[in-house]
């Protein structure tokens, strides 16, 4: 399993790569759709597993009503 330091260690800058790739590309006369969807999928997948470590806003309430009840 990989673990989440070397996880992040290579998330942030494959997600940064996948950033220039896809802006890089629509600079060209003629953009390669594929190339850019897949630096877009590579990006938003990133960005979904660091989102998923960031607490939520609300969970110190959900923990207090969770304790109440």
């Amino acid at each position: 399993m990989i673990t989440a330091a070397i996880m992040k260690k290579w998330l942030i800058p494959m997600m940064i790569i996948a950033f220039f790739i896809a802006f890089y590309n629509q600079n060209n006369p003629h953009p390669n759709v594929l190339i850019t969807v897949f630096a877009v999928v590579v990006f938003m997948f990133g960005m979904m597993k660091l989102s998923a470590k960031t607490p939520s806003k609300n969970q110190d309430e959900e923990i207090e009503e969770d304790e109440q009840v």
